[in-house]
């Protein structure tokens, strides 16, 4: 072959393979999530009190979903939502403390089938306990492998809120101690994590699930604690007047709490700059659920009200949305999450997620189908069983509106624009009469979509064949 026709043929090589565009590296992922953070109580949500700066630095580079919905918002369902993609009654979690199935198909199984290293440190309470075993002592136990739903790392308990004397295991029944406030020491793993799986060649999936803030709300280190004082706390005004005095104590060491993490965020931050990955990871910061801390009397969680349903939730992907902010109004669900996941590293979501895909409603590609998300109690329990005023309920939640029925039929219509503290029930308002039958037709909706047929939370027990903890099973009506 003389000179020429090297020439030639080495032009006509490099048009070739100019012309195949390079192979998409998938994005890691970092998933951190914290228990019982509510999303009212963030600066960049127009909390002018807690100190969050990391976080609110965050947002500003972050799709910002401003309508995040904790559609079942208790610990044990959301941990299983997020992880399948569906919803309670779909996968059996729709009580804490019950086991999410072994074989369920699950966010780390996918993607470790793409090729992806897993991780999880952290609270996970998806083991469950069995008959007859008390539910604080099964949460204190070694989780085996085959019942770690796919992840390959493992720095776990089941659930502790003690956080200055909490341990973990890995791969054997001998406890590890997390050393003093457990989340620090928990993140600084989730950095060597990092630093670890950045120098590979695999993408990687962490997740990272903080135990507070929620309740003790007095044990966040005392540097935090002494940011706060109770007199300088500003109260909701649907907290009763008796309870207000309660309630700054409680929400002073909440926010106490809350900047820690902001702490623990700002260097897992500094960490993904460092390590090279920041423009091609996929970086999430979200809660379980809220906490209402005494509005409208109420404590905890399970209820239809935003303190308790509404949760921060901000992702940043650089190197697909850029560096600034992009807000979504519209409403999403926990079972959303996984399969935007999936959408977003280009990996082919199963049959088994019931969730919807938002990846190109974020890219701007598609408007939000659906103008509602669903949310649920299909079993008061604990915190919120009958005795303390727990009933069963389904319902919907709009940018706008909470429309909520129980099992004797509706129950609360809000307007969350005009009514951001949810303290006028707008039901039987002739004005509102076409809005409220419109809301009540999107919950059947929903109903019909996910099979459910709204019975009372005995039935769904039996169903499940489960037992109830100590006196959940008592009706007071």
């Amino acid at each position: 072959m003389n000179k020429s026709a090297y020439l030639i043929f080495f032009l006509f090589t490099a048009f070739v393979l100019g012309c195949n565009p390079e192979k998409q590296e998938k994005p890691n992922i970092i998933f951190v999530f914290a228990d019982q953070w509510r999303a009212q109580d963030l600066g960049y949500m127009g909390n002018t009190i807690v100190k969050t700066p990391s976080i609110d630095r965050l947002a500003e580079e972050s799709v910002v979903f401003k309508n995040a919905v904790s559609g079942c918002p208790v610990c044990c369902p959301y941990r299983a939502s997020l992880l399948t993609g569906q919803y309670p009654l779909t996968n059996g979690v729709f009580y804490n403390d019950k086991p999410l199935n072994p074989e369920a198909n699950t966010i780390a199984k996918i993607y470790k089938k793409a090729g992806y290293e897993t991780g999880y440190i952290g609270k996970w309470h998806l083991n469950g306990h069995e008959p007859g075993e008390e539910t604080f002592e099964a949460r204190l136990k070694f989780i085996p492998k085959e019942r770690r739903q796919g992840f390959d790392f493992w720095q776990v308990l089941e659930c502790t809120h003690d956080y200055n004397n909490s341990f973990y295991y890995e791969d054997s029944p001998e406890q590890l101690k997390w050393e003093g406030y457990d989340a620090i020491a928990q993140t600084k793993s989730a950095i060597e994590y990092i630093k670890e799986k950045s120098k590979g060649e695999k993408p990687f999936l962490l997740m990272l699930s903080w135990g507070p803030p929620h309740a003790p709300y007095q044990t966040a280190p005392e540097k935090y604690r002494q940011m706060y004082s109770p007199e300088d706390i500003d109260i909701r005004p649907n907290v009763p007047e008796e309870l207000r005095e309660k309630a700054k104590n409680e929400i002073a060491g909440y926010y106490a709490h809350m900047t820690a993490l902001d702490d623990c965020l700002k260097d897992l931050l500094v960490e993904t700059e460092n390590s090279g990955i920041k423009e091609n990871t996929i970086f999430i910061f979200t809660s379980d659920h809220g906490d209402m801390l005494y509005s409208h009397g109420n404590v905890k969680k399970q209820q239809p009200w935003d303190e308790s349903l509404m949760v921060p939730f901000l992702l940043r992907y650089p190197k697909k949305f850029g560096d600034g902010q992009k807000v979504i109004e519209a409403p999403v669900n926990t079972p959303d999450i996984l399969p935007t996941l999936l959408g977003l590293s280009g990996i082919e979501i199963p049959e088994t997620v019931e969730g919807k895909d938002y990846s190109k409603v974020i890219s701007g590609e598609e408007k939000a189908e659906s103008e509602s998300v669903l949310i649920q109690c299909p079993v008061p329990f604990h915190q919120w069983n009958y005795a303390r005023g727990g009933r069963e309920y389904r319902g919907v939640r709009t940018e706008q509106f909470t429309y909520v029925r129980d099992l004797n039929g509706p129950w609360l219509l809000y307007d969350n624009i005009l009514d951001p503290y949810q303290m006028n029930n707008l039901l039987g308002l002739d004005e509102y009469k076409f809005i409220e039958s419109d809301l009540d037709e999107q919950l059947q909706d929903w109903l019909t979509k996910t099979n459910d047929q709204f019975l009372p939370g005995n039935e769904y027990m039996k169903k499940w064949n489960y037992y109830w903890d100590r006196n959940d099973s008592i009706q007071t009506q």
